[in-house]
């Protein structure tokens, strides 16, 4: 397995980020999760609370966001002018090691690499939920050995 570090990315890489679409961003975010739920990764039911809120993800130290939608039981890319209902904002290695299951969600917000912002059952539920995620055994982060 890959041991991800705690790091930033240098300064630079924000200010820079700030600057592009943040389009793209959602609508990868959009896709995963919406391939995520078609493949049973996620439970459309146990997202009922997101239906019509708009949720974002910030990734501080690359300057970029995603928003996102849940309307009719897909991930829709959101207007990012909008107010979220909730907002989760973290550094790269953050999110990275919590894909990874290095880390879990509750550890990065008591040592203040995760916030989240808005409703607070909301909150907890997206935090419950990036606890329980399994990724598939080919999407995991894998290092060194093939055999992983």
């Amino acid at each position: 397995m890959i041991v991800i570090p705690e790091l930033t990315l240098p300064r630079p890489f924000a200010a820079i980020g700030r600057h592009l679409p943040q389009w793209p961003h959602s609508l990868a975010l959009a896709t995963a999760l919406n391939l995520a739920t078609s493949r049973g990764l996620l439970a459309l039911d146990e997202l009922a609370m997101l239906e019509g809120r708009l949720v974002r993800i910030r990734v501080r130290d690359a300057g970029s966001s995603a928003s996102i939608m849940l309307r009719s039981g897909r991930f829709r890319v959101a207007d990012s002018a909008q107010q979220a209902a909730l907002t989760l904002t973290a550094p790269v290695s953050a999110y990275l090691q919590m894909l990874a299951r290095q880390e879990d969600p509750d550890t990065l917000f008591f040592h203040r690499r995760l916030s989240i912002e808005g409703d607070t059952e909301l909150g907890l539920l997206a935090k419950n939920l990036l606890d329980r995620i399994e990724l598939p055994r080919w999407l995991r982060l894998q290092g060194g050995d093939p055999a992983g």
